[in-house]
């Protein structure tokens, strides 16, 4: 694959280039079940606008050039189903998913469809919708721009769509419940995380196929690489943990503890600092790189996904149980202000002006 200046790590905008001058970005956050994606002016922390057209989005990711939006739905409609029942009160969205792609015995799990919605963000208008299979879990895009990544939890594997003939080019079976992607920066490589087998599986995309599995933490979820790209940094659900991964060697060479149930991981502005929020303990960590000395936030409830919004010194972290986006001061690590949503906030793409 070519070598472009711009690549896609973990649902954020990373610029080969400078970009302290650059204006501020426009960010992307993903509602859910409230179906809608909402863009915010990261200048001034404000809802600008909006996307309606689209149902249950979570995960999402936007090309280099920020012209196209890769939202995945996460519902999955089994054969024979037109539509998913409305969920009841008090069940949340994943046990309701689980329960209607399970048949009546409970013993063989069925894999549904979803479908993938290509957005254009001059209009907010979708292009082109693309079945797949299986709940559309997370998304990234290869630095090229040619190819959408979605992890699909249900089916095992990720799929990959060509975004220049909006076609499915492969499916590739990483590991049970696989659950977020990264690329590295000259897309010679893809790391996906299986949270069902405690790995990370990484794919040759010279050759299509996975070229290694590496042993993470107890149930790895969301994933960052660090910026020279020597380290893979994965949370671990069932450990309250966080590895850093050797890319060289496979191995976890660190650990660090960051609290139960820790989700949302990003890495800050100048590289040295890494951001993990642990929803059960309503706090975000931020780890020093070089000495792992390690500061808490208080966020509550439920700090949930975690994005670092390039060039501005500030990270984006929504909560799991209330419609708000908190905005951190990278360096103080204070909070700046509330955005108000209007549901869960899901994994947010960044993209330049």
């Amino acid at each position: 694959m070519n070598k472009p200046a711009i690549a896609i790590l973990s649902g954020t905008l990373v610029l080969g280039v400078a970009i302290a001058s650059v204006a501020a970005p426009t960010v992307y956050i993903p509602l859910g079940t409230a179906n809608r994606i909402l863009i915010v002016d990261a200048a001034v922390d404000k809802v600008v606008g909006k996307i309606t057209d689209v149902q249950n989005i979570h995960g999402l990711a936007v090309t280099p050039d920020g012209r196209v939006l890769v939202a995945g739905s996460n519902f999955e409609l089994l054969p024979g189903q037109k539509a998913i029942p409305p969920k009841p009160a008090g069940m949340s969205e994943e046990v309701h998913r689980r329960h209607h792609s399970m048949p009546a015995d409970g013993k063989k799990r069925v894999v549904g469809k979803s479908y993938v919605s290509l957005i254009n963000t001059k209009d907010n208008r979708v292009i082109r919708r693309i079945d797949v299979k299986g709940a559309v879990h997370h998304n990234a895009v290869t630095p090229d721009g040619r190819y959408a990544i979605s992890t699909h939890g249900t089916a095992g594997g990720i799929s990959l769509i060509d975004l220049k003939t909006y076609k499915i080019f492969k499916t590739i079976q990483t590991g049970p419940l696989p659950n977020y992607a990264v690329v590295t920066k000259d897309g010679s490589r893809i790391y996906v995380s299986n949270a069902g087998n405690n790995t990370i599986s990484e794919i040759d995309t010279q050759n299509w196929i996975v070229a290694r599995n590496i042993l993470a933490g107890k149930a790895p979820e969301h994933i960052v690489l660090s910026p020279d790209e020597t380290a893979l940094y994965a949370n671990n659900v069932g450990a309250g943990t966080v590895s850093v991964i050797s890319l060289k060697t496979g191995k976890v060479m660190k650990t660090y503890s960051v609290g139960k149930e820790p989700h949302g991981v990003d890495i800050s502005d100048n590289g040295k600092t890494l951001f993990a929020a642990s929803k059960k303990d309503n706090k975000l960590v931020a780890i020093n790189l070089a000495d792992g000395k390690a500061r808490s936030l208080a966020l509550k409830p439920a700090p949930y996904h975690v994005t670092t919004i390039r060039g501005t010194g500030k990270i984006y972290v929504s909560s799991r149980k209330q419609p708000i986006i908190w905005v951190v001061d990278q360096k103080r690590l204070k909070v700046l202000g509330r955005i108000k949503i209007q549901g869960e906030g899901h994994q947010m793409a960044v993209a330049a002006k």
